[in-house]
């Protein structure tokens, strides 16, 4: 069964404002918070209440499904910093992290089988979850701008209308911040221009390819490559074209939100902290993933170089996203609307636009938080 847009951790619920210096409201935060009774209620700089302990460990192991190995990226590299730092350990929870891609999870996950994972952004999640009823929840939307983005061979794309009557390279599919951002521009997929794919994951070996202009790739990885061995492009940006998007999210089901609310919330507590921690000192954090990486198959072929370089454009992406009233990883109802909304008018979601609000819970984040925007964390040792 689909759970409503709170999630019920007890029987109580708090409407309070998210409100910034001057008493305004910031738009899209949802600010509903969630009261926990009095024995399970975490309050900072005392210890974790034993009956909250004892739930959390109740839930048993909870597996974490990464989207892309363990790639210092959104969703991920928070993950593996408060596993690393033994903030997980530290609210009673057995957190057991795996390398996974992201569209190998969507089943494990509606299946309960694991119970976290990071998806590439809120229109993917949405779009597995389909008339399937799967049952995914958003708890973080860490990126709040589109991560992807058109890159073209330098001087063959003067502006986005020269795309008409050309090809795009694509990985599967054209995706669709870059999608909506050529429709915006009245170009159609597959009227106004084709999508070929492309082998592989080298860019390197893709701006060679006959026949295409370019290829969709993300900011924090294509791009930098390209730089890296000197090779001129031109990178086209959705959102300098006000196209919405997201990136950086991880999601559960409801089966464990509702069996397990505690653990769920303490979970996305300790999440947040590492991604707090990432953001303030990208190099380290990039480090944590690499020591991940290195000591799995990195299926992948991530380098120290490209990690670094990966979560060095991200963290200053999600660092940039945070506003007064919207801390890190909150999602925000208003953009995430629009965002699905923009996607369906360019056919995603059978074109309509889906009712988002089983599939997104701010309520969660939102009791982690204190009002200054700090994580609420239990006195240590």
């Amino acid at each position: 069964m689909r759970r409503p847009i709170i999630a019920t951790f007890l029987a109580f619920t708090l409407v309070a404002a998210a409100c910034t210096d001057d008493g305004t409201t910031t738009p899209g935060t949802e600010p509903t918070t969630t009261l926990i009774a009095p024995d399970l209620e975490m309050v900072a700089g005392q210890p974790i209440p034993e009956a909250r302990c004892q739930a959390n460990r109740d839930a048993g192991t909870i597996v974490y499904l990464s989207s892309f190995d363990f790639a210092a990226t959104a969703s991920i590299v928070d993950v593996l910093v408060a596993k690393s730092k033994g903030y997980y350990d530290g609210l009673c929870l057995d957190v057991d992290v795996k390398p996974s891609f992201s569209v190998d999870n969507y089943p494990q996950i509606a299946a309960n089988d694991a119970q976290f994972s990071s998806g590439g952004s809120f229109s993917e999640m949405v779009d597995f979850a389909g008339a399937n009823d799967a049952g995914f929840v958003a708890l973080a939307v860490e990126g709040r701008t589109g991560i992807d983005a058109l890159i073209t061979k330098d001087g063959e794309v003067p502006t986005l209308a020269d795309i008409k009557g050309t090809k795009i390279g694509v990985k599967g599919a054209i995706t669709p911040s870059v999608k909506a951002m050529l429709a915006q521009q009245g170009l159609i997929e597959g009227e106004d221009y084709e999508t070929v794919l492309l082998d592989g994951f080298d860019p390197l070996v893709h701006i060679e390819v006959p026949d295409i202009v370019g290829f969709p790739g993300y900011k924090s990885n294509e791009p930098l490559q390209l730089e890296a061995a000197g090779v001129p492009f031109t990178l086209y940006d959705p959102t300098d074209y006000d196209i919405p998007g997201s990136f950086g999210v991880v999601y559960t089901n409801d089966t464990f939100l509702t069996e397990h609310p505690t653990a769920a919330q303490d979970f996305m507590r300790a999440t947040m902290r590492g991604l707090a921690d990432a953001v303030a000192d990208p190099a380290a954090a990039s480090d944590i993933a690499i020591g991940f990486i290195d000591a799995g198959d990195n299926i992948m072929f991530l380098s120290a170089e490209s990690e670094t370089a990966r979560w060095g454009v991200e963290s200053t992406l999600v660092g940039d996203g945070v506003a007064p009233g919207a801390p890190l990883g909150l999602p925000l109802m208003d953009q995430l609307t629009a965002e699905v909304t923009t996607y369906a008018s360019i056919g995603l979601f059978d074109g309509v636009a889906p009712d988002i609000t089983t599939m997104v819970d701010p309520a969660v984040l939102a009791g982690i938080y204190a009002a200054d925007g700090t994580i609420i964390w239990p006195a240590e040792g």
